[in-house]
């Protein structure tokens, strides 16, 4: 949560730190150690610890543009979390862990996209929708087993639901006939959104996570000024140890 200068890096084959927070892979399992100042408006110490436990480990590397200069990585779309931070925040409940790589800026090469995972059966089904700026389209489905086990599938109908507070189109897949909906907001900025989406996949509705980001927006000199309020930078960190 907060931006830091290379002296704050520290990398090793199980470990990430960065500053006084950090991730680590023990026994299995995504230790996330946070020691963090939260953003405005409300500024506090945030501490404590998020374990990830995934069903499976995949091993799918879905590239975004065909150089692959971009990656999705579903490393576990289906696990169990574990949360202990201060301030009263204390349950489990289910989750997923993946990531994106790239070499290249978002803004570079694509201009809007949504992503979804959404559990279904023994395990969770995910759909990616990019537009690039070559003007070409990413539309990628994959249904994943609770072993890990990835199948590319034939994605429902791109189906488009309301707007959020900041405008920010947003659209999922579901089955023909059914309208999205979303039941919970998570984080509503100029540019992306990511809340909870009730959709219908196969017969089966399910709630997921689902993310929308206008990269024309981002890209704004209006905005992109925005993310330093959000995201503070610290210079000078030094590690005692």
């Amino acid at each position: 949560m907060t931006d830091r200068g290379a002296s704050a890096l520290r990398t090793s084959r199980t470990e990430f730190r960065v500053g006084p927070s950090a991730l680590r892979w023990r026994g299995g399992r995504l230790e996330i150690d946070v020691d963090e100042m939260s953003s405005l408006p409300l500024v506090s110490r945030v501490r404590g610890r998020i374990t990830v436990t995934p069903d499976a480990v995949t091993e799918v590397e879905a590239p975004l543009l065909p150089d692959g200069t971009h990656v999705w990585r579903p490393f576990a779309p289906s696990a169990t979390i574990d949360v202990d931070l201060n301030r009263g925040w204390q349950w489990s409940g289910h989750g997923y862990f993946d990531a994106n790589f790239g070499t290249r800026a978002l803004e570079q090469d694509f201009r809007y996209w949504t992503w979804g995972r959404f559990p279904t059966g023994d395990g969770a089904t995910c759909f990616y929708d990019a537009e690039r700026r070559d003007g070409t389209h990413l539309e990628l489905g994959v249904r994943f087993g609770g072993d890990g086990t990835a199948e590319v599938i034939d994605p429902p109908p791109r189906t488009r639901f309301n707007r959020t507070l900041w405008a920010v189109r947003r659209e999922t897949r579901a089955d023909p006939g059914y309208r999205p909906k979303q039941v919970k907001a998570m984080l509503d900025a100029p540019f992306y959104s990511r809340s909870a989406i009730r959709t219908r996949i196969d017969g089966e509705e399910t709630v997921g996570v689902h993310e929308a980001l206008d990269l024309d927006r981002f890209a704004s000199p209006l905005i992109k000024p925005m993310l330093a309020v959000r995201v503070p930078r610290r210079r000078g960190w030094t590690f005692r140890d």
